[in-house]
């Protein structure tokens, strides 16, 4: 499918358009209803194959330290606050959805950037696939999805406090639960886990650690 046809039939919105491994378009929550018909009926996209919630508060810093990670642990491990800037410049959250032609045998990517209600409007009136993906990126990051049929959580409890994939969620939770025998009911209380540091015993001096340039020489 051509690009220039594509970007011809969405003239009208206020676009950015992008090519990596395949075309990404990004757009405002505000008209992605309209962009996501248009693409249904003139570009024939009938199957949207995932939809997903990303969470850019820590882009462009590295959690894993692993050089050096014999005597201190591995840093995702230890849960340590990321103090540098991000690089991320757009809006912190945002939606990602694939969408397949059968007709055309082509893929796009959509990325929805929202604001600061992290609202959007639902998709399942032109997709039923979406249904099931917008509530887990509800119960997971905590993004609206607007007339949505049944917005519920899906793979957390229903009792359960937060959004466990939004990068600044505590590794361990902040809540966890018991059945209490006598109340004969289950419970929540503050989370008692604490922090385990995986520390490796052994570094192995292969292929995996050789450093292209110490090689080189």
């Amino acid at each position: 499918m051509d690009i220039d046809h594509i970007q011809s039939i969405l003239s009208e919105f206020n676009l950015t358009f992008e090519m990596k491994d395949q075309l990404t378009i990004t757009v405002d929550a505000s008209v992605i209803e309209q962009v996501a018909s248009k693409l249904k009926s003139d570009l024939q996209m009938d199957c949207l194959l995932d939809l997903c919630g990303v969470d850019y508060l820590h882009y462009g810093i590295s959690e894993w330290v692993t050089n050096d990670a014999t005597e201190v642990g591995y840093s995702r491990a230890q849960a340590q606050d990321q103090s540098e800037a991000s690089t991320w410049q757009g809006p912190r959250f945002m939606v990602v959805i694939h969408l397949l032609s059968y007709e055309h045998k082509y893929r796009l990517r959509l990325k929805v950037a929202l604001g600061d209600d992290l609202m959007m409007p639902t998709l399942t009136s032109l997709w039923a696939s979406a249904n099931w993906y917008e509530r887990e990126a509800y119960d997971l990051f905590g993004i609206v999805f607007d007339r949505h049929p049944d917005l519920r959580r899906i793979l957390t409890d229903y009792g359960f406090q937060g959004y466990p994939f939004r990068k600044d969620f505590p590794l361990v939770g902040t809540k966890e639960i018991r059945y209490d025998a006598q109340a004969g009911k289950c419970i929540y209380e503050p989370v008692s886990i604490e922090n385990r540091i995986g520390v490796p015993k052994v570094i192995r001096n292969d292929h995996r650690y050789i450093n292209e340039e110490d090689d080189a020489r």
